[in-house]
């Protein structure tokens, strides 16, 4: 499935909030004039003073270790050429994004107005200061081979232009397994490159390295194959000229065992692909569109490997499985540069990595039943958690075996673990939920549908696949909104109910005997069903959506209430409970109960925790349970203390399995130290918690929001526990990125509803 992208789309996504994509955050307190007083003058020349003694100091105190510098100077951006320094600036942007996300490196972006190789050199040696290392982006060729070769000679941190090498290293891992897939070795195979540019020189650098031999090579550019007897060679295309009689990429590409594209789009015919040898290897890497179409290759050849740049295709060459880690591990030993041995070792880590068994993480993030090494297998996914642990140490090592390394690593158990810690595995929990809904979408049905936050979040449902959005509510008041946002629902189903006039009697009649015997009237029942939260609750009642989410716009009790009296809850449920998905840098939390029950009893708290624990396995995240009170372990007394320790003790008998404690103060929940030294018997000394059980709503609430506003914390919810049929209930007010979120979240929630697993 390939995204849709909409120019509107991006654009908003660039300006809304703070423009941009990064932003420089303290990481020191600053609250205090002492604190003032200690970042800057005059305490801060005291480092000062210790890095003019020793300049290797400068890892010590500051933030040099960890940054990343992305440079570029626009000459060669995407596939838009050379559109300048101004306009490369969002994707650099991306890139540090991307930087952070992957593998926890800080980066800023640089654009430099500079298109002369040597003066482009010097200013960037200029930096070498401030920075760990240097990502070169977008840089056109030939003059990018000039300017890497020069920073590495010049500098003493990593420089790696990634264009050339991120293609080359990916590429070489799959390359490496296909070659294993079919029973090929790279010595005897004949390759093709098609393109001759930056990543297509790169590539066949490293082919050679891994073993390729140099007779074996035909490398074809515009102008058709490059030949030693060619006149005006470039020197970074003569070094791989071939004697050989042919002079098309036709003509070279008979008997090939590998194809390699790095060029335009759909240059490869299916006569091509034929002619080539058995089992043949092609990795058509153009991008958006490869140079032949992934199905129709697949119909030319059935013994056919292939590799696209795309991630709507097995094979996926994706960047973002090298540079990160690479970059990660580099940083970590202090590397004076990225050589060739490290990035060996990055290709030989991805490529086995591929080999191993895939966890169930990975089978959840993909929405994929079974993943195996083979044909449409041959690297790892891009959202494989083991990705940092296993890429990173490699290149460490090989840093360090080479003599790159000025800060050698000692122990790799630590190191394993701090690299978890950067990034937090918890970090890519919405990204798991998408992928996964993405597996088997289902009908979303949102009884706010005349709101336009609604039909921008169903634009994207539907436009990604995530969900099957049904809009409830007025067909003109929809079309209209639909106009005026300038949105593309076509296919997207519309539920007027003022058009439906016998199912609203039947919704009304099934309502009356459902409640006849709690006061409501036939009368009652018909008027109730012009309220679209009940109308919108007896269509999933009654088959006609899977799921439904509401509370765009109306309090939330208000909200819920239709789908208790409609739907229910689950059997064996006395009380629904809400929960909400904390996430920040320090990871992923779940809050519960922060919108549901006023002021649970004992017992009802003891049911809060079972689908609270429900709820977070149902992330695939083991939960560990602290139960909140202002209290610890007895410390104090009071109504709230007693209870929740009442609470506690019910929930052990009834979950024994259930890693629980409590009561406990906040802090404490998460203080393991403090636990250790002073209550070293509770169940949550060892890792703590990471799902909170609030002894109140104005607590729960009162914290979540907190967190929200001043803690800069992200909130995905509130998710309904407990009912019978998927329900969930949006924040007032919800954002649009929200509602996507809850919509993935109610899609899973239908998936595993027909295995009688739901939340």
């Amino acid at each position: 499935m390939s995204i849709k992208i909409r120019k509107q789309d991006a654009l908003d996504y660039h300006t809304q909030g703070q423009p941009g994509k990064i932003e420089v955050v303290p990481t020191k307190q600053l609250s205090t004039q002492l604190d003032l007083a200690l970042a800057y003058s005059p305490g801060v020349a005291e480092p000062c003073k210790e890095i003019a003694a020793n300049k290797e100091d400068v890892y010590k105190y500051t933030s040099k270790g960890n940054l990343v510098a992305v440079i570029s100077n626009g000459t060669a951006v995407l596939g838009l050429g050379n559109i300048g320094p101004e306009a490369a600036k969002p994707v650099m942007e991306g890139k540090a994004v991307l930087f952070k996300k992957y593998a926890g490196i800080d980066s800023f972006d640089i654009e430099i107005d500079e298109e002369d190789p040597d003066a482009f050199i010097k200013i960037v040696k200029s930096l070498e200061p401030t920075f760990g290392a240097v990502n070169l982006e977008d840089i056109k060729a030939p003059e990018c081979f000039k300017i890497e070769t020069e920073l590495r000679e010049k500098m003493n941190i990593p420089i790696m232009h990634d264009d050339q090498h991120g293609t080359a290293i990916i590429s070489s891992a799959a390359l490496i397994n296909a070659l294993h897939v079919v029973g090929k070795k790279i010595e005897e195979i004949i390759l093709v490159v098609n393109g001759a540019g930056a990543a297509a020189v790169s590539c066949t650098k490293l082919y050679l390295a891994l073993g390729l031999k140099k007779e074996n090579l035909i490398m074809c550019d515009s102008k058709g194959v490059i030949k030693k007897d060619r006149e005006g060679l470039d020197p970074s295309k003569l070094e791989f000229a071939t004697t050989r009689k042919v002079s098309t990429l036709q003509e070279a590409i008979k008997g090939a065992d590998v194809f390699l594209g790095l060029s335009v789009a759909d240059i490869l015919k299916p006569e091509d692909i034929l002619s080539m040898a058995k089992d043949p290897i092609v990795f058509a890497l153009a991008n958006p569109n490869p140079e032949i179409a992934y199905d129709l290759a697949k119909k030319t050849r059935p013994d056919l490997i292939m590799g696209t740049g795309r991630s709507d295709h097995p094979n996926q060459v994706n960047n973002v499985l090298g540079f990160p880690y690479i970059f990660r591990g580099a940083l970590d030993v202090r590397a004076t540069e990225i050589n060739e041995e490290m990035k060996l070792a990055a290709v030989h880590a991805l490529a086995a990595l591929a080999r191993e068994p895939v966890p169930d993480i990975v089978f959840q993030a993909y929405g994929i039943d079974k993943i195996q090494f083979g044909r449409e297998y041959l690297i790892p996914k891009p959202l494989d958690p083991r990705l940092i642990t296993t890429v990173s140490p490699a290149v460490a090592k090989a840093a360090m075996d080479s003599g790159m390394a000025k800060n050698p690593i000692t122990d790799w158990g630590k190191y394993h673990t701090d690299l978890l810690k950067r990034i937090g595995i918890d970090q890519k929990l919405t990204s798991r939920i998408i992928d996964l809904a993405k597996k088997k979408p289902k009908r979303i049905l949102f009884a706010e549908a005349d709101h336009h936050k609604i039909l921008k979040a169903a634009q994207i449902l539907q436009d990604e696949e995530i969900a099957i959005p049904v809009l409830l509510g007025s067909r003109v008041d929809i079309e209209r909104l639909v106009k005026e946002h300038d949105l593309d629902l076509s296919g997207c189903e519309i539920v007027d109910p003022r058009e439906e006039k016998e199912l609203t009697a039947k919704y009304a009649q099934a309502y009356f005997e459902k409640r006849e015997r709690k006061g409501v009237t036939v009368k009652e029942a018909e008027r109730q069903m012009r309220d679209r939260n009940a109308f919108g609750a007896m269509m999933v009642e009654f088959g006609k959506a899977d799921a439904l989410v509401s509370g765009l716009t109306k309090d939330y009790s208000k909200t819920i209430l239709p789908s208790l009296q409609i739907i229910g809850m689950s059997p064996g449920v006395n009380r629904v409970a809400g929960m909400y998905i904390i996430m920040n840098k320090k990871g992923t939390f779940f809050f519960a109960d922060c919108t549901v029950n006023v002021n649970p009893t004992a017992d009802e708290l003891v049911g809060i925790i079972g689908l609270a624990a429900r709820g977070v396995k149902f992330f695939d995240i083991e939960p560990r349970v602290a139960v909140l009170s202002y209290s610890n372990f007895g410390s104090s007394k009071g109504e709230v203390p007693e209870k929740v320790q009442e609470a506690v003790r019910l929930a052990k008998q009834k979950y024994p399995e259930l890693i629980l404690d409590g009561d406990i103060q906040a802090n404490v929940a998460f203080d393991t130290e403090l636990q250790k030294e002073n209550y070293p018997f509770s169940a949550l000394a060892k890792e703590g918690a990471n799902t909170l059980i609030f002894p109140n709503l104005a607590s729960g609430n009162i914290a979540y929001k907190l967190l929200m506003e001043i803690g800069g914390a992200e909130a995905v919810g509130p998710i309904l526990l407990g009912m019978k049929k998927p329900v969930h209930v949006l924040q007032l007010g919800s954002s649009i990125r929200d509602i996507v979120n809850m919509a993935a979240i109610a899609v899973v929630d239908a998936q595993l509803h027909e295995k009688n697993e739901h939340l």
